[in-house]
């Protein structure tokens, strides 16, 4: 941890700094990447940028259940995807035409929102079921990570079948591959996304221990700093990737990004209890965690019916659920910050 506030500061601000302008690049380099693969903006956003703007989270959750900081590991991995499910709502503000949930409703978005809710559930039986382990592992891990890989198969499949699809508006966005991208050379756009995912990766690692420090000097529990302060640090990458993905257009990487990087974020856990050598990891979930993650359920839970209601128009350019998403989360903040057992 580092001990200077002064340090902790600084160095936040300019991991911040180089997040922002990175992030950007690395937004627009895996557009094209989807376009070039034929894969997909979805699929490009779930897999490849929601997982590398997840690397410094993944580092954060090991580090501390390696080092036996049980608490702050889980509360980093789902603080981290209720934020981010936040600024989802959050990037639906910058995009003008249309709310963001009627613009980017597709199968593909609604696959990776229920696959989240599912995956979601997986840890909170765990935690509520005998704490059995092998060699320190949980079976729910194992559960986890074979849910997780077949989710993926289902998004995939879904973009190839398209057994149910979005009625088309003039405000619906279509994913339309770029004819400019074939002229793109496909060996360096996959090298410039993986040394700008680098970049991303140290920042956001730079942002976590600033971050811990700067909570941890105030001597705020472990349930606040890991499920406010390291999951909102740790995740800023995804705040700037996503606002930067919606401003040009590509509405399904930025929402595939962020849904399919909190399908992705739930490994963290799977990860984290592998690295954590005192038994399960999941008999150490207490009530504030099992709050975030009910809190996470009800806000994707409004993100999947605001896709499928697909209001046009909202009250100062953002939707209904939009709204009820940050209040939601804005809620969630006071009833984490306030003391354990207070009933005020």
């Amino acid at each position: 941890m580092i001990e200077s506030l002064p340090i902790s500061i600084g160095l936040f601000i300019v991991a911040a700094f180089v997040i922002a302008v990175v992030g950007v690049r690395m937004s627009r380099v895996c557009d094209r990447l989807a376009d070039r693969t034929g894969w997909g903006e979805a699929v490009m956003g779930a897999v490849f940028l929601g997982g590398s703007t997840s690397l410094s989270g993944i580092v954060t959750s090991v580090t501390a259940a390696a080092d036996g900081h049980a608490e702050l590991a889980i509360s980093n991995a789902v603080g981290g995807i209720a934020a981010q499910t936040a600024f989802l709502a959050i990037a639906d503000i910058f995009y003008a035409k249309a709310n963001l949930e009627h613009a980017a409703a597709s199968i593909a978005n609604l696959v990776q929102g229920t696959l989240l809710m599912t995956l979601l559930a997986i840890p909170m039986l765990a935690m509520s079921s005998p704490q059995v382990d092998l060699w320190g592992i949980h079976p729910a891990t194992i559960i986890l990570i074979t849910a997780y890989v077949m989710g993926l198969r289902l998004v995939s499949r879904s973009q190839e079948t398209r057994m149910w699809s979005p009625r088309q508006t003039k405000e619906t966005n279509i994913d339309e591959p770029d004819e400019t991208a074939k002229n793109s050379s496909l060996t360096k756009l996959w090298l410039k996304f993986v040394c700008y995912a680098i970049i991303v990766a140290v920042a956001g690692f730079i942002i976590a221990r600033a971050g811990v420090s700067l909570a941890s000097l105030t001597g705020i529990s472990e349930s606040v700093v890991g499920g406010l302060f390291t999951a909102i640090t740790t995740s800023l990458p995804e705040l700037v990737t996503t606002i930067a993905a919606v401003r040009q257009g590509a509405l399904s990487l930025g929402v595939g990004g962020v849904i399919g990087g909190n399908c992705f974020d739930l490994m963290l856990l799977a990860f984290s209890d592998v690295a954590y050598r005192q038994g399960s990891i999941y008999g150490a979930i207490a009530n504030r965690q099992v709050f975030v993650m009910s809190l996470t359920i009800l806000m994707t839970g409004v993100l999947l019916l605001g896709l499928l209601r697909r209001e046009k128009h909202g009250i100062g350019n953002i939707g209904f659920e939009s709204l009820l998403i940050l209040l939601l989360y804005a809620s969630g903040v006071v009833m984490l910050l306030l003391p354990a057992g207070s009933s005020s």
